[in-house]
């Protein structure tokens, strides 16, 4: 719902224009992007082991309010033996107690939230780097 909801903490960016700034900073760092958007989270689990038996390089993830719960993403996370980049577009550590909390936290090469948009552009660029190191 970026673009719609809440504009005080996410801005007025929808989920397509961020698509689009990170499939021109994949091309430019020579890195394919393929994004995926879902309301639900079996949806969500299942397009995580997708991304293992398709030998994915690095997963981004913006899980939202599921980054506080649900240890079924957590564990489909799990399974991936490349990096893993959190991302959230507000400061989830200067919200509401509960979003301090990251059940991803343990498994996540790190996090990166609070800087909108470009929460995605860093993460992109955390994983490549990450990618190239290994």
């Amino acid at each position: 719902m970026f673009g719609k909801r809440d504009p005080k903490q996410y801005g007025t960016i929808t989920l397509a224009e961020i698509d689009d700034q990170l499939q021109a900073l994949g091309r430019s760092l020579s890195a394919e992007v393929t994004s995926f958007q879902t309301n639900h989270e079996g949806a969500m689990c299942e397009r995580i082991h997708q991304a293992y038996t398709e030998g994915m390089d690095a997963v981004l993830i913006n899980a939202g309010a599921w980054t506080h719960y649900s240890y079924g993403i957590r564990d489909a996370l799990a399974i991936l033996t490349v990096p893993i980049i959190e991302l959230h577009m507000s400061n989830i550590h200067a919200r509401e107690a509960f979003r301090h909390q990251s059940v991803f936290a343990e498994i996540v090469r790190g996090q990166i939230c609070g800087f909108g948009v470009d929460s995605y552009l860093l993460a992109l660029r955390a994983a490549v780097s990450a990618v190239q190191a290994a």
